[in-house]
């Protein structure tokens, strides 16, 4: 058999990379020919998963995590000419403990230290991968790090009709909400990085006054855009800014390492997350993977550390929908990374 592996990170407990190498153990060694390709939908494992399929390096550079601390943080470069970055690679929500989640204080600024290297670098196109982060700020910190560096005692317009002359942008990600608003970044996703419900509302009316300043400076107004409220508004501030142009992370990684030419050799592609539901439907990985498996009628199994909805998911057109955990385990046990490995063994065993 001629086997696919697409399957994402299991957030918080195993990397793409991790989980297809114990599934490509066991299937070649059981005959099957497998092509195991690294995937994120602009979240966690974003980096590594695009420079993968860019064939390009990834480099380190001094940055501020989301409380301004020092820290080295990754971003990557292709032989193309683009650059990736990861913005959780600096405003992560894994990069604080969680009694230090503040998004009142958090702030994109290492984002903008990322970018500003890479301009210097030379390089002038970039994707932007936006999930993970543990940011509120509408991207304003990012801005902030772009000034101080392009432009020192200088403006953000300074940046904007020199330095970032020619520069691309293209941000991937899949979350649709505008800035501001009950559907906007504050109310959506800042509960999740420690705000409460007061939190919420000032970081709302922030996204909002931010908004009007801005739509004043360059006589335009992004913020109700889809994609504006994703990163806490970081997708904004590159929209607003930059003329940046969101597009579905999986569709863009799967173009990129032209998926739908491999489904043409294909029997099976296996795919996945952490945790599978009725909101994988929504544009998330292994949705945008079956619609295109199915144009090619090549069967699609989804995997993952736990499946709900299941029936909701069949009925879709995946072929297979498991869980890994055994019924009855932990969810703090089933994230340990061995007994992850374990269980997807047990899997293969059952299935194979």
């Amino acid at each position: 058999m001629q086997i696919i592996l697409a399957i994402d990170s299991f957030k918080g407990c195993l990397t793409s990379e991790e989980v297809e190498a114990v599934l490509a153990q066991v299937l070649t060694f059981r005959g099957a020919t497998v092509h195991s390709l690294p995937m994120s939908d602009g979240g966690e494992g974003m980096l590594e998963a695009f420079i993968s399929a860019l064939h390009g390096q990834i480099i380190q550079t001094k940055a501020h995590d989301p409380l301004m601390r020092p820290i080295l943080a990754s971003y990557g470069i292709a032989p193309d000419g683009t650059a990736v970055i990861e913005t959780a690679k600096a405003c992560g929500l894994t990069l604080m403990k969680a009694e230090e989640r503040n998004p009142l204080i958090a702030t994109t600024y290492g984002v903008g230290e990322l970018v500003a290297h890479a301009i210097q670098q030379g390089y002038r196109k970039f994707i932007i991968g936006l999930g993970g982060s543990g940011t509120s700020d509408a991207g304003k910190g990012m801005l902030q790090a772009l000034t101080d560096i392009l432009a020192p005692n200088g403006t953000i317009n300074d940046v904007l009709t020199s330095q970032t002359a020619g520069c691309q942008f293209t941000l991937a990600s899949d979350v649709r909400n505008p800035l501001y608003g009950k559907e906007g970044a504050a109310f959506t996703f800042a509960p999740q990085k420690g705000a409460t419900p007061q939190m919420v509302n000032e970081l709302d009316r922030r996204a909002r006054q931010f908004a009007d300043s801005s739509a004043r400076l360059m006589g335009k107004d992004t913020s109700t855009q889809p994609g504006a409220g994703a990163a806490g508004g970081l997708g904004y501030a590159f929209m607003q800014y930059f003329n940046a142009t969101a597009q579905s992370g999986a569709d863009l990684l799967l173009d990129l390492i032209k998926f739908d030419e491999l489904l043409k050799h294909a029997d099976l592609v296996i795919t996945g997350e952490g945790h599978a539901d009725r909101q994988t439907l929504m544009g998330k990985l292994p949705e945008r993977i079956l619609q295109r498996a199915r144009k090619h009628q090549v069967p699609v199994w989804l995997t993952a550390g736990q499946a709900s909805d299941r029936q909701e998911l069949l009925n879709a057109g995946f072929a297979r929908v498991d869980s890994i955990t055994p019924e009855g385990m932990s969810i703090e046990e089933a994230i340990q990374p061995e007994t992850a490995k374990q269980n997807i063994l047990r899997w293969i065993d059952q299935h194979f």
